[in-house]
């Protein structure tokens, strides 16, 4: 889901008709079938940035907010599987997704889907500040030949969507049925995603999960926050996680996905004390763990200079072939940026003594 109005406004979506005379849908989204009863201006906060909730107040006095139909009040609470919408007297601007001949490391590809392995660096799909060089914009060109396939066309495409500054793979549908069919695997759970981390830590456990609800942030609208489980905040979230290799002050984890949350893993590890190394905006672009001494504060700043992202990569992917229903699965290594830091790392561990 696009982080803003702007973004969802000018994505290319299909136009709904108009629920009264002079209204234009703008923005939509459907509540999960796990969604808690809530009041629609906190749950619009949760999946709104730059705005606040007075002003989603507001739009809602001022009838330009629907659920199923109708205008509703701001007191009003969203429900599973309720659609709810923003409904505004100009009509959305739409923006034409072009073709740009942008590389693709395609892993596979046949004629109802692609899965792609994504660098980092690279936006997935047109938005504020980004609405040239995308993914999408790739795939547009990849496919210019395919008189079946239109990137401006919601109904096929982009399934889900990994970071900017993440790595790894990604699948598209060709077809309106294969996104049918793939969106209510991600919906239902079944899809199969693991993906390596690098974290600030010496984890004395093997494993462990991460339980809490994911929102966004109150002080810092383009974070997530982790809020108790119970509460109506936010949309529940489960991550598991494992040790795959230690260096001390840092440790390589295996993440599994239950849910597929907004920036997910990012904000799970960061609430546990333990952000995603190279992650500036959960905390990890800091020297949180090991010696103070001018070396290693040269070391680790060393590794920020090789890898200057969040260190994050989606390694694995498996689904159920929307057609023929065989299951898949789809590894890709790990990217040159990240092996050269997992590489600097082990070269320092075995430097260090073993108590660290």
């Amino acid at each position: 889901m696009a982080d803003s109005i702007t973004d969802i406004a000018t994505a290319a979506i299909t136009p709904t008709e108009d629920l009264e005379e002079g209204l234009y849908e703008h923005w939509r989204v459907v509540a999960d079938k796990g969604q808690q009863p809530l009041r629609i201006d906190k749950f619009l906060m949760e999946h709104l940035s730059n705005t606040s909730r007075a002003r989603i107040q507001a739009a809602a006095k001022g009838g330009y907010i629907y659920v199923g139909g109708s205008a509703v009040k701001s007191n009003y609470r969203v429900k599973p599987g309720d659609c709810v919408t923003l409904m505004l007297t100009r009509p959305r601007v739409e923006s034409n997704i072009g073709p740009e001949d942008i590389p693709l490391d395609i892993v596979y590809e046949d004629a109802a889907l692609l899965v792609d392995n994504k660098p980092a660096g690279l936006v997935v799909h047109p938005g504020c500040g980004n609405w040239t060089g995308t993914l999408i914009n790739a795939l547009a060109w990849h496919l210019r030949d395919d008189k079946t396939f239109d990137a401006n066309d919601p109904a096929v495409g982009l399934v889900h969507r990994i970071d900017k500054d993440t790595s790894g793979l990604l699948v598209i549908a060709k077809t309106p049925e294969a996104k049918t069919d793939l969106g209510m695997q991600f919906f239902n759970k079944t899809t199969r995603r693991k993906y390596n981390a690098l974290v600030w830590a010496n984890f004395q456990e093997d494993a462990g999960t991460v339980i809490g609800n994911i929102g966004r942030d109150p002080h810092d609208r383009l974070r997530m926050a982790v809020f108790d489980p119970d509460s109506e905040i936010g949309k529940s979230a489960v991550t598991h996680w494992k040790v795959l290799e230690r260096y001390g002050y840092t440790t390589l984890v295996e993440c599994i996905l239950e849910t597929g949350r907004t920036h997910q893993i990012r904000a799970h590890m960061k609430h546990i004390g333990h952000p995603l190394f190279a992650d500036e905006r959960y905390g990890g672009m800091q020297i949180l763990r090991g010696v103070k001494s001018s070396t290693y504060n040269a070391f680790v700043h060393n590794c920020f200079n090789l890898c200057p992202r969040q260190v994050l990569h989606a390694k694995t992917l498996g689904f159920r072939h929307p057609i023929t229903g065989e299951e898949m699965d789809f590894s890709c290594p790990l990217p040159d940026d990240i092996q050269r830091l997992l590489d600097k790392w082990r070269a320092f561990t075995k430097t260090q003594p073993q108590n660290q």
